[in-house]
């Protein structure tokens, strides 16, 4: 039987378990969960039919019960290089930078709005991981003097296409929707259409750049 208790350090692995008959779950170091599908990735196991990141988690899909030797490759998996994080495409997002907490953002990280906006267009994003709604992305590479509190109060409506900050990620409301990240600014860009393919744009992998427009 597969050792579901085993951990590991290597690589960000913490742990390994089978998970049902047809996957296996890792858990690691967020920062090292999109290295972690980046390499799957660029050499999947045998039989691999998806990968499905979350925040701390990497769920491998099979076509085939796991081994024990899938459990003792994964235990020892490293991240792959930054570069190779990019293989799902790369995106630019034009932003209309107006968002009802622009200025609360920049006083809070010790900037001007100009200085602000310069910042989260310099930055390389990657999204890490999908939720929330179909269609948003966990927008990963905020530099830490970026990260900003989520609102204390969330709003009950927050318009699709809104470009929002909150802890350690970025993101953009796909539709309208409750929320509570701070808003820097939206976007015309149709994040989510059932009929395109794929659906989303922001899937796990994607790099992307925020240009400023408008």
């Amino acid at each position: 039987m597969p050792d579901h208790g085993a951990v590991s350090e290597v690589g960000g692995v913490e742990r390994v378990v089978a998970y049902g008959d047809r996957a296996v779950l890792l858990e690691a170091d967020p920062v090292a969960v999109p290295g972690l599908r980046a390499a799957l990735a660029a050499a999947p196991l045998p039989g691999q039919r998806d990968l499905v990141p979350a925040a701390r988690t990497l769920l491998v899909v099979l076509d085939r019960p796991p081994t024990d030797r899938d459990l003792a490759v994964l235990r020892r998996l490293r991240p792959a290089a930054t570069s190779a994080a990019g293989a799902a495409g790369h995106l630019e997002v034009p932003v209309v930078f107006d968002g009802p907490d622009l200025g609360d953002v920049a006083a809070g990280t010790g900037r001007s709005v100009e200085d602000l906006v310069a910042a989260l267009t310099s930055t390389r994003l990657t999204v890490a991981f999908g939720g929330f709604a179909p269609g948003f992305g966990y927008l990963t590479g905020l530099p830490p003097e970026l990260h900003v509190a989520r609102r204390p109060t969330p709003r009950t409506r927050v318009p699709a296409g809104s470009v929002g900050l909150a802890g350690a990620y970025a993101g953009i409301y796909p539709r309208e929707s409750p929320g509570g990240w701070q808003l820097v600014g939206r976007t015309d860009l149709v994040l989510f259409d059932v009929d395109r393919d794929p659906p989303a744009l922001l899937v796990p992998g994607t790099t992307v750049a925020l240009r400023a427009v408008g």
